[in-house]
């Protein structure tokens, strides 16, 4: 939904808030108009139900307003002598609608000084639980939101097991554009494994303004562009055309930021025609075959494990002849060549074109790749036929154009366009794990409006979390560990584990101090 179809459906909503209470306003002691008049009506009704003003704020927070108004349904129905379990399911399963049943048909009083103290213990654990799952919400949808890392694309720098905390903060918080889903969840939910939420109405998009920008080598939270996953570990693979902040979530390394040209030659980026440097913490990875004498014996399982390549990254080869490695930072491939036996070690480098690869126009590789321009907010381009497959999904997908070839020319809008003007940044991400990440030079750019958040914190590492639990084994040297930074991570668990002692010790004398004190 555009803006403007945004604020008459928002006018519509006034209308029938309206409609459905102007004499339940009137028996408050209220003018019937401030039923109809927006924001103001909100305001007006927590006096009315006796309740903080400020909840106004949440019935206008997307997500937190859908457990907001059954809240605020019952307790107008309360507020008017409603307090039966009847009149509180009929409030809730009628969307609020049975509220017009007591507006023109009861003849209903108003309880100015009612009691809002929860009338027995089961109504105060709701209670409490509502206002828990909001304030979480809140928290996760604009300041911190829990992630797991479930592949190897960023391996070393982060490992799968890695439970992150990302900040929405630091870019700016993305307000959700899906209004209609349960909170705390993404795309599914547990258990059940069906999706969270409904695709219509869907906001516009909206970001909060951030203390920073993405630069080039951020490690990055976004949803994936061309995600169309129902249940992303769903071995039937069904697919769904997704709202924008629906799509699977990925982490990758932002390494082209608005305005850059990027080109990679054999496997090194180059941003503005200079070599891409990399922070200490990334260890960038390769494919490695590694030419073995055949003769001389090697225990493989150790040397692969004691080189930290994970399992099922290494093998030999069915001749014996060679070791294929598939992910190998540039200075284990030096102590690799050092192992007796081992002739020589050679960095696997792509040659040829790969079908697969973006924009799909079967010239480039993984390894050797481009130059090409990444997009950024009001600069134009030339467009033709020749460079079209780089920005038709921008036009089309991401900016909501129509787009249309006739003979040697593009129309945009029905227009006869020779430059296109970016509504909105893009970026180009990579995953450290060379040869073994599904990245932009499969899929392309990366909207501004995909953009999730920044990792900024691993409170948790379990190796071997996709194993089952018995095999799990917690990393307790990336436990508390910060994600970005210089020189390399260094986890702060044992000063966690300081705190919370003197914490505990703190409060027993505390305590301990307050019983002396009233025994005397």
């Amino acid at each position: 939904m555009s803006t403007y179809q945004w604020f008459v459906f928002f006018l519509i909503v006034q209308l029938i808030h309206g409609l459905g209470t102007w004499k339940l306003y009137e028996k408050a002691g209220r003018k019937k108009w401030e039923a109809f008049v927006p924001v103001y009506n909100s305001i007006v009704l927590m006096k009315i139900i006796n309740r903080p003003s400020w909840w106004t704020l949440l019935l206008f927070i997307p997500v937190i307003n859908l457990i907001m108004f059954p809240i605020v349904w019952v307790e107008t129905l309360r507020s008017f002598g409603k307090n039966s379990t009847i009149d509180t399911l009929l409030g809730v399963f009628t969307l609020g609608f049975y509220i017009y049943y007591v507006n023109y048909t009861q003849n209903v009083q108003h309880i100015a000084d009612r009691s809002l103290k929860p009338k027995n213990a089961t109504s105060d654990t709701i209670s409490s639980l509502l206002f828990a799952v909001i304030v979480a919400t809140f928290v996760h949808t604009y300041f911190i939101q829990p992630f797991t890392i479930p592949t190897s694309s960023l391996e070393k720098s982060l490992l799968v097991g890695d439970f992150l905390f990302v900040s929405k903060y630091n870019y700016g918080a993305r307000t959700p554009m899906t209004a209609v889903a349960a909170p705390m969840v993404h795309d599914t939910i547990p258990l059940v494994k069906t999706k969270s939420y409904l695709k219509w109405p869907q906001l516009p998009y909206f970001r909060f303004p951030g203390y920073e920008k993405i630069k080039n080598n951020d490690i990055v939270v976004f949803n994936w562009p061309i995600d169309t996953v129902y249940f992303f570990r769903d071995p039937s693979k069904r697919h769904v055309d997704k709202p924008i902040d629906k799509r699977s979530n990925y982490v990758k390394r932002c390494v082209g930021i608005p305005g850059d040209n990027l080109e990679i030659k054999d496997g090194i980026i180059f941003v503005n025609g200079k070599e891409l440097i990399l922070p200490e913490r990334a260890k960038p990875q390769y494919s490695y075959t590694a030419v073995y004498d055949g003769k001389t014996p090697i225990d493989f399982e150790f040397l692969l494990k004691d080189m930290n390549v994970t399992d099922g990254a290494g093998f030999l080869t069915e001749n014996r002849d060679s070791l294929y490695i598939a992910a190998l930072t540039a200075e284990s491939a030096e102590r690799l060549k050092s192992v007796p036996g081992i002739l020589s070690v050679t960095r696997n480098i792509s040659k040829g074109v790969e079908n697969g690869v973006f924009p799909h126009i079967n010239k480039w590789n993984k390894d050797n790749y481009g130059p090409i321009y990444i997009p950024q907010e009001g600069k134009s381009v030339d467009i033709n036929l020749e460079n079209l497959p780089f920005y038709s999904r921008i036009i089309t997908e991401y900016e909501g154009n129509k787009l249309e070839i006739k003979g040697n020319s593009i129309y945009i809008n029905d227009k006869k366009e020779p430059k296109y003007t970016f509504k909105q940044d893009y970026f180009w991400m990579m995953g450290d794990n060379r040869h073994n990440s599904e990245d932009s030079r499969y899929w392309g750019y990366v909207p501004e409006n995909h953009i999730v958040g920044k990792p900024i914190f691993i409170w948790m590492s379990i190796d071997g979390i996709n194993d089952g639990i018995k095999n799990w084994k917690i990393r307790w040297d990336r436990m508390f560990t910060t994600v970005s930074g210089e020189g390399q991570p260094q986890s702060y668990f044992k000063y966690f584990l300081g705190l919370l002692a003197l914490y505990f010790v703190g409060e027993y004398f505390w305590k301990k101090r307050k019983k002396n004190a009233k025994v005397e």
